[in-house]
């Protein structure tokens, strides 16, 4: 965008609320005539870094860091999910202290930002965008902000949407998703691995029915524009699930879907049931498409790959074959390793990107921690998997990889990077989030720049 462009909107947002005005006064009607004159591009273009930000992708791609997030204290910051506006703008949600949103905005279009600015007042991870509205999720609560291409920052909010929600436990962090029809998804996580009488101690039995269920594990649905809303049990869409923190809407379909956190410790937990090469590759993440009252499983049961089937686990029966209760469970459409932890889900909608990848699903893994010694910790990645018709090709591929850097040894200790969020750019390109080095990336097809 050039800088006479931002220059024109500046004036015309002026002009539309008066020298007197607040910037709340400003109508919908005014910003979709101001978005209607943003349009994303100069005659700058992005520069890809030589050695692609450290990151290693496929012929014909390239990738620059788009900026390093820090902490009041100089610290990288915790770097989750993140939000690309149609004029380019970039929010990214930090769950670091001194956190909230981080706004960045780049003017003469070299994929570098030159205006930054935070607004929010605690840490958050989950974000979604929809003209004229940004909306942010804390631990226990989603916010939303009015935004516009006039403004960097918030013209108002943040509305309280939904509140209430615990934040405790395992899985505090809520990922959220936003329909055009204005309905609000959140996912809220586990307080514990697997519902245990002890939580995560070696042969504690599992408690049946899982207290937890009522009011967590599961994703909820609200109005994105009702304020005032407070977490209930009547508001959940589907239940049985341990952490899906990628969750997203398929722009092609209209369908929600989202990949699991499986759960943790086999032999840890049952020593004399379970392998440590069990623990290790047991169980898969597993792939949903979600369908209104579905029950997903957890706690009671998890995907074995190997044996293709939902079986019961040990806190509840099980011994590794038996899954008759877990038939009845909805069934994953697609599985992947286990342990990679899975944090982002986008469907690529660009043109940016060769024809194969429309439609397509990216998923970015967060790397795992839970496979014991000498089986490596994995994932660490972006992986992209075909899909065609709301289904997957099982044809999955690793794009994007190098996050942990060189060297690294003890995973995830040693990771250098980590892979959290995931965002299309308005011209089709591809944005990566770190939580551990607080990077961003932006990955473009090299010959469409």
């Amino acid at each position: 965008m050039t800088r006479y462009v931002r220059t024109l909107v500046a004036a015309l947002f002026v002009a539309a609320i008066g020298c007197d005005a607040q910037p709340t006064a400003l109508s919908p009607q005014a910003d979709e005539q101001i978005a209607a004159q943003v349009v994303p591009g100069s005659q700058v273009q992005p520069i890809c870094d030589t050695d692609n930000g450290g990151l290693t992708v496929p012929g014909g791609f390239c990738a620059l860091v788009v900026h390093d997030a820090t902490t009041p204290a100089g610290d990288p910051a915790r770097a989750r999910h993140i939000a690309v506006a149609p004029n380019g703008d970039i929010f990214v949600a930090i769950d670091s202290e001194g956190g909230g949103v981080l706004a960045l905005r780049d003017t003469d279009g070299d994929g570098k930002p030159d205006e930054t600015a935070m607004f929010g007042s605690d840490p958050g991870h989950g974000l979604a965008f929809a003209a004229p509205f940004l909306w942010f999720a804390t631990d226990d609560r989603v916010e939303r902000y009015r935004m516009s291409p006039a403004s960097l920052t918030p013209v108002s909010g943040p509305d309280v949407i939904v509140s209430g929600m615990p934040d405790d436990g395992d899985h505090t962090t809520k990922s959220i998703v936003v329909t055009a029809e204005g309905t609000l998804f959140v996912n809220l996580g586990s307080a514990s691995d697997v519902c245990q009488e002890e939580n995560r101690e070696p042969g504690s039995p599992g408690v049946d029915p899982c207290p937890e269920l009522p009011i967590r594990s599961g994703i909820w649905r609200y109005d994105a524009h009702q304020p005032g809303q407070t977490h209930t049990e009547a508001a959940r869409f589907a239940t049985g699930t341990r952490n899906m923190v990628a969750l997203t809407l398929n722009p092609f379909t209209g369908d929600l879907y989202g990949v699991q956190h499986g759960r943790d410790n086999l032999n840890t937990y049952w020593p004399e049931l379970f392998t440590p090469q069990d623990q290790a590759e047991l169980p898969d993440e597993e792939f949903f498409r979600f369908v209104e009252g579905g029950d997903y499983g957890w706690p009671y049961c998890y995907y074995d790959g190997r044996q293709e089937l939902k079986v019961l686990g040990p806190e509840y029966g099980g011994d590794g074959d038996i899954q008759a209760r877990c038939a009845a469970m909805e069934q994953p459409i697609h599985t992947f390793p286990a342990h990679w932890a899975p944090n982002a889900l986008l469907f690529y909608t660009g043109t940016n990107f060769p024809a194969r990848y429309r439609e397509g699903a990216f998923v970015a893994f967060h790397g795992g921690f839970n496979r014991p010694d000498p089986f490596r910790d994995e994932g660490f990645n972006v992986t992209f998997v075909p899909f065609r018709g709301g289904l997957p090709s099982h044809d999955d591929r690793v794009f994007a990889d190098g996050f942990i850097g060189q060297g690294a040894v003890n995973l995830p200790a040693d990771a250098e990077h980590r892979p959290t969020g995931l965002a299309e750019g308005p011209d089709g390109s591809l944005y990566i989030t770190d939580d551990r080095g607080g990077r961003i990336w932006r990955v473009l097809h090299a010959s469409r720049r």
